[in-house]
């Protein structure tokens, strides 16, 4: 019977958990929410209260990673809301108890902004070089991470992530001067990423990897989110199209040829 650490119980994080706990793992879960405690209990997670920070590590992180093989990190920069956060630092700072503990294997949730928008086709041999602070700051972060020779550590990085209670149109619907109408989309809907990480963890690879994941559905923004504004009974987006669109499309072929994984959500 295996322990997980799950540094961050959110959006991803706390289905994920459940569906490990389904599976026979053993699961420690971080928040940094005091209210959310009690959900974790509930779950049947055992819980922990952890901040990250740039001076220091809020909480019992010691006794979170203790007697765990993995530590899951999904805790996303969040930078379009704080330009000026420091990623890096704080897994810099987690990266000593790492070496510490008990951890092996360590899987950390990244994003398909670590590439471009350069108009072209990503795949597993595209060199990242993001145009964004929250990308370059992800990617400083995988690099430490795998760099580290005291764990291994396997990246993934996700595209659009969707699910049954979050789509982005719900904040699209109704705006005007939208751009890059013909960038192809890249999204992926929470169940394949449940899928995913439970594939990986399942094949117990040694070596450091790292996966892109997008589902295999890529039509153009303005055909995409016109019909989900219509499935979904929301006002269209208006889209500009006075200048040229820019945008990437991510192929998934490791996730599909190496693990060996099959999309459950191939139209989204």
């Amino acid at each position: 019977m295996k322990q997980i650490s799950m540094l961050g119980c959110g959006w991803l994080g706390l289905p994920l958990a459940k569906s490990l706990l389904q599976n026979g793992y053993t699961i420690s879960g971080s928040t940094t929410s005091e209210e959310k405690i009690l959900v974790l209990e509930k779950a049947g997670i055992n819980p922990f209260l952890i901040c990250l920070s740039e001076d220091k590590i809020k909480g019992e992180i010691d006794s979170f990673l203790k007697n765990s093989e993995i530590l899951i990190i999904d805790i996303p920069p969040k930078l379009r809301l704080d330009s000026s956060e420091n990623f890096v630092i704080k897994i810099q700072n987690l990266i000593p108890f790492i070496e510490n503990s008990s951890v092996k294997k360590v899987l950390f949730v990244s994003s398909t902004s670590v590439y471009p928008d350069e108009n072209t086709t990503i795949t597993g041999d595209t060199i990242p070089n993001p145009d964004t602070e929250s990308g370059k700051q992800l990617l400083e972060a995988e690099h430490l991470l795998q760099s580290n020779s005291n764990f291994q550590t396997i990246v993934i990085r996700f595209g659009g992530l969707i699910g049954e209670d979050r789509h982005p149109i719900k904040f699209l619907a109704g705006r005007s001067n939208i751009e890059n109408p013909e960038a192809p989309i890249n999204l992926i809907h929470q169940i394949d990423c449940i899928g995913i990480i439970e594939v990986i963890l399942r094949q117990d690879s040694k070596g450091n990897e790292t996966y892109n994941a997008a589902a295999p559905f890529h039509p153009n923004r303005k055909e995409y989110y016109t019909q989900k504004a219509i499935e979904f009974n929301l006002p269209l987006p208006q889209f500009n199209e006075s200048k040229p669109s820019i945008g990437k499309l991510i192929t998934s072929h490791k996730v599909e040829q190496v693990l060996g994984y099959s999309f459950s959500k191939n139209r989204l």
